[in-house]
């Protein structure tokens, strides 16, 4: 069927199909326009080698598509969707949005963002776009109406892909535009400027504002800056690049019944957008994850994304849109993946909720910026230990297919906010060496090595059904937020809170009548005065564990102590406690334990609030997963480890097509999913 026949358009009466796909999709980023004609059959046929059935293109299209002002060339695009579809390979169809061409930045450097300093940033990277530039908008959303109009209705196309990786690298906006459309964002909010002085406490320093035109976009400044300015910048920041999507959605809609996404980052080193506001605005939720080395434990890191993308989908199916088959090019240090490794991390995705694993990119590029990140087909071409691997994943994840309509089970939840990540994280606190994000991978990694697996949830979250909830230090909680979780203890939850949570409500005003504010009463203690600690300061408590960072001089009203420090700035005051409230429990630290003292911690509270633990006790080299349905459930087990492991466990086992009777042996660096007797 020819593209140039598919251009009726959606009537009112048609609804989005939903994203499906026969089994679990195997796929990656293809860049056609990177490469000679003649090697574009020869990439498809090796797809098919591989088992390759779900491909993006056309994600950074725009110059080829539009090579000047409101001209447009899709022969090739024509071509290559043809091609595809030909051979039975489904598409994930860009939008083309994602960097400007050079004709339009010429033609309008306004568009281009301008950073906290004022300064302008320029065209030879990508995103080189402002997402308050109308010029910008009206020129994406032509090109959004000439793509769709002409592919809406072809039938390879699976899923639309809006740009890409919305707000990577120009989330924050400081220029004209971007000034005043944060005035409009600010005046539907809070509708008067006496309510704005207010939430932003602008009777300290002299920042009363008297009208709607003196205030601007948080740029730099000789001193800190004002925290509610600062918060409900990344707010707005947030907002308008959510709107940005929901344009490009509006014009899709127009065309095609496709499903829509856009890839999100949760990653360790990206934090501008507030995912729980835009998880509800795509039809499926889709990520992009990478092994950031920068971190001490990247693998575990990568088991907190997959579960927090999975709490984004609300404990449903996501896809993984894009990670690397070994080397990526933006770190300091770029490591290679051991032989193995790119199928453990693919197959912790699938454990984890992901029903297609997706790659950056196809074939690796000869020029250009991430001419050294790797890919399904690297520069040695296919007589390599990565490409064969690259096959074999293929073939894995086939046997794997009937997996798909199965859940993760979770008896155990953490608290995440990214509202509390951005205001706990200001400029103005007791300890820069405090971090948000640091202090909830922490409480993660101890139940990770605990053989714990774990929900990521919302503040607002429906807690009812955990075994356990955790909340690390979680700066801004509103009222009904609060009130959520701890009506989850009243009903008889289990709750565990660490030290700089519930200090501050949602305009980042402190909770005055002493810490933890907002879980005060629930805890059964009153904190009077932080007293962090220096960097490498470690105190000592009285039942043998140990904390860095911080400690409070904390008194308790109801709780029982469990451990106070011995020395540091308090000794003798309560570190350690726990408290019964209504039908449940809460227990307190008011230091960032070392790791096995928090490990510890876990352990005897898990053990008390009846959580299971599906793994054994590990150093996290040994993950263990259920997926399940009514009717069905499915054992992952994920040897990070040197030395082999065995599991009791009865049933089929999918990757090695076996029987395991009593137990399933995992050898060192593998990954075994079984499919479980029904009568266990």
């Amino acid at each position: 069927m020819s593209t140039q026949t598919l251009t009726a358009g959606v009537t009112a009466a048609e609804e989005t199909t939903p994203f499906a796909h026969p089994g679990l999709a195997y796929g990656c980023d293809y860049n056609p326009e990177q490469w000679d004609k003649v090697v574009w059959e020869q990439d498809v046929e090796l797809m098919r080698e591989a088992g390759v059935d779900l491909v993006a293109i056309n994600i950074f299209g725009w110059s080829q598509l539009e090579p000047s002002a409101g001209h447009y060339e899709f022969s090739d695009l024509d071509t290559i969707i043809e091609m595809l579809h030909a051979a039975g390979i489904r598409i994930n169809l860009g939008t083309g949005t994602s960097s400007p061409p050079p004709w339009l930045t010429t033609l309008h450097p306004e568009i281009l963002p301008e950073a906290e300093d004022g300064t302008t940033r320029f065209p030879g990277g990508r995103q080189a776009w402002c997402p308050s530039s109308p010029v910008f908008r009206a020129a994406a959303l032509a090109l959004v109406e000439a793509v769709a109009e002409r592919y809406g209705r072809h039938p390879a196309v699976a899923l639309w892909h809006v740009s890409n990786e919305l707000g990577c690298h120009n989330a924050l906006c400081y220029d004209a535009d971007t000034d005043a459309a944060f005035r409009r964002w600010l005046e539907n909010k809070y509708a008067t400027i006496a309510a704005l002085n207010a939430a932003w406490g602008t009777s300290f320093w002299s920042q009363r504002y008297s009208a709607w035109n003196e205030i601007s976009t948080p740029k730099l400044t000789l001193s800190s800056r004002n925290p509610g300015q600062m918060l409900d910048f990344h707010r707005f920041s947030s907002d308008e690049l959510l709107d940005y999507y929901r344009a490009e959605v509006a014009v899709l809609r127009r065309h095609s019944t496709a499903p829509v996404t856009t890839n999100f980052m949760v990653t360790a080193h990206i934090r501008n957008l507030d995912y729980w506001s835009w998880a509800p605005e795509v039809d499926i939720v889709a990520n992009d994850h990478y092994l950031d080395h920068r971190l001490g434990d990247p693998t575990t890191e990568l088991a907190f994304a997959a579960d927090l993308t999975r709490g984004l989908a609300g404990g449903g199916r996501w896809l993984l849109m894009e990670q690397s088959t070994s080397a990526v090019n933006w770190q300091p240090l770029n490591l290679a993946k051991a032989p193995g490794q790119m199928t453990r991390n693919s197959l912790t995705h699938v454990a984890r909720g992901a029903e297609a694993i997706c790659f950056f990119q196809w074939r690796a590029s000869p020029q250009g910026s991430e001419k050294f990140h790797s890919a399904l087909l690297p520069h040695a071409g296919t007589d390599t230990v990565l490409w064969r691997e690259v096959v074999e994943l293929g073939r894995t994840l086939d046997r794997l297919d009937e997996i798909v309509g199965t859940t993760v089970v979770a008896d155990t939840a953490i608290v995440f906010s990214w509202e509390a990540w951005w205001a706990g994280d200001g400029e103005s606190r007791p300890s820069h060496s405090v971090t948000y994000l640091e202090q909830v991978h922490a409480l993660y990694a101890a139940l990770h090595e605990l053989g714990v697996t774990v929900d990521i949830v919302a503040p607002d979250a429906d807690l009812t059904g955990y075994q356990l909830v955790v909340v690390p230090a979680l700066y801004l909680v509103t009222d009904a937020d609060a009130r959520n979780i701890t009506d989850y203890v009243e009903h008889g939850g289990n709750l565990l809170v660490t030290f700089f949570s519930g200090i501050v409500d949602e305009d980042d005003r402190v909770r005055l009548g002493g810490y933890p504010g907002a879980f005060r009463e629930a805890l059964g203690i009153v904190v009077e005065e932080f007293a962090p600690l220096r960097d490498g300061q470690i105190v000592r408590l009285d039942n043998g564990a140990s904390g860095t960072l911080w400690s409070e001089r904390l008194r308790t009203t109801g709780a029982e102590t469990l451990a106070s420090y011995l020395d540091g700035p308090l000794p003798g005051v309560p570190a350690l406690t726990k408290n019964r409230h209504g039908a449940g429990t809460a227990w307190y630290a008011a230091t960032a334990l070392a790791p096995d003292s928090l490990r510890n911690l876990l352990r005897d509270v898990s053990g008390d609030s009846g959580v299971t633990a599906l793994g054994p006790e590990s150093d996290g080299s040994v993950e263990v997963i259920r997926r399940a349905a009514p009717d069905r459930s499915y054992l992952f087990v994920i040897n990070h480890g040197a030395v082999d492991v065995e599991l009791a466990a009865r049933g089929h086992e999918l990757v090695t097509d076996t029987r395991v009777d009593q137990i399933i042996r995992v050898p060192a660096g593998a990954v075994r999913v079984l499919r479980e007797d029904t009568d266990q």
